[in-house]
């Protein structure tokens, strides 16, 4: 039974701009966490930036599932304001991650550059425990 079929450890929405997801670190949480991602941008009527956040959250949760342990948090803040969408993945690992070059033949250390060249900006913040990594995408006008 997948995740998505579970319940997620916690859901919190807030006056329809910010909703935040924190999942179980096992595998299933990327393909819930892509999941929720595209269903709310699309409720959100953001279908156009829908591929590229759930893939770019596949790339963070994939990365704290591969070098932390505990709960993940996926947060969406939508500014109208700003025409921006903030995408925020958390986990309980302090050291902020590094990219790295990837030889042509490595399986991995990718996600980071695809994160820095798909989008708008980035960066990491240190939490209570643990990180958060971030990235921004213009939203559509």
């Amino acid at each position: 039974m997948g995740l998505l079929a579970r319940e997620v450890i916690g859901v919190i929405d807030t006056e329809g701009d910010c909703v935040e997801w924190t999942f179980p670190a096992e595998p299933d949480a990327v393909r819930a966490a892509r999941s929720l991602v595209r269903g709310r941008l699309h409720g959100w009527g953001l279908d156009s930036v829908g591929d590229l956040a759930a893939l770019l959250v596949s790339e963070l949760v994939t990365n704290a599932l591969r070098h932390a342990t505990g709960p993940i948090g996926v947060r969406l803040v939508r500014s109208s304001a700003d025409g921006v969408l903030r995408v925020e993945v958390s986990d309980s690992l302090p050291e902020p991650p590094r990219e790295r070059v990837a030889g042509p033949d490595d399986e991995g250390g990718r996600g980071l550059q695809l994160v820095a060249s798909a989008t708008r900006r980035w960066g990491t913040r240190p939490g209570e425990a643990g990180k958060t990594v971030w990235f921004e995408l213009a939203m559509p006008e």
